[in-house]
């Protein structure tokens, strides 16, 4: 299996690793800095290098339980057992991170359970289980307030049988966390929030920036999805 190291260190940008498999348009390698989609974040790009080539990365994947790099169709292919360099698009990737911090604030601001949710760097959102109506200037000071209070961010594991005892701890509603390697990564803002996520996040608060609350869209009786953006 794929070593994570975004799960070990967001921040990574660039990695060394050996190919492990290349065949189609997809290489995958013994380690990785690359996101592959999943819950509600998009997958990382960027590009892939060997000796006597290069490549665009293009998505990111699970493919058969393993992570895949997918290439530009038609690009060449490192062979298996090369030694690649691996690089992350990082201006994307970060506001990523800025994006998914926010929402986990956004949720600690709207304490209801959540239904859906997506994140993209231009805009991204949280659906909740809920019939009132938002106040969108007091969730967006509340945010606000959240980010200029710069509260560190961190990530622990537990067993799936410690976040058995604490069903509490889940949020979402309609996705439960990924089961089966025994352990469960949880997201934790300190005093604010703390729940399963396997996404990348900032060290603090403070790195989200300017975040604004965008359109709110009743999507049936009993949810509501709060848009949010970044202001760059």
């Amino acid at each position: 299996m794929t070593r994570e190291l975004f799960r070990e260190d967001s921040y990574l940008k660039t990695c060394t690793a050996n190919v492990t498999e290349s065949t189609g348009n997809l290489v995958r390698t013994d380690q990785t800095v690359f996101y592959p989609l999943g819950g509600g974040q998009p997958a990382d790009t960027g590009q892939i290098s060997w000796d006597g080539g290069r490549a665009n990365v293009i998505d990111t994947r699970y493919v058969d339980g393993d992570i895949a790099h997918v290439l530009e169709e038609g690009s060449p292919l490192p062979q298996t057992g090369d030694k690649v360099d691996l690089s992350i698009d990082w201006d994307r990737r970060y506001r990523h991170m800025r994006m998914h911090t926010a929402m986990h604030l956004l949720g600690s601001v709207l304490r209801y359970g959540v239904t859906g949710g997506n994140i993209s760097a231009e805009k991204s959102r949280l659906d909740f289980d809920m019939e009132d109506t938002v106040d969108k200037e007091a969730v967006g000071a509340a945010l606000t307030e959240l980010v200029a209070a710069d509260r560190p961010v961190s990530c622990r594991w537990i067993t799936e049988e410690e976040l058995d005892e604490n069903p509490e701890l889940v949020r979402t509603m309609s996705v439960q966390p990924p089961r089966g390697k025994g352990a469960i990564r949880l997201l934790e803002i300190e005093n604010v929030d703390l729940q399963p996520c396997g996404g990348t996040h900032l060290r603090s608060t403070g790195e989200v920036g300017a975040v604004r609350i965008g359109k709110v869209e009743k999507k049936g009786r009993q949810n509501r999805r709060v848009n949010i953006h970044l202001d760059d």
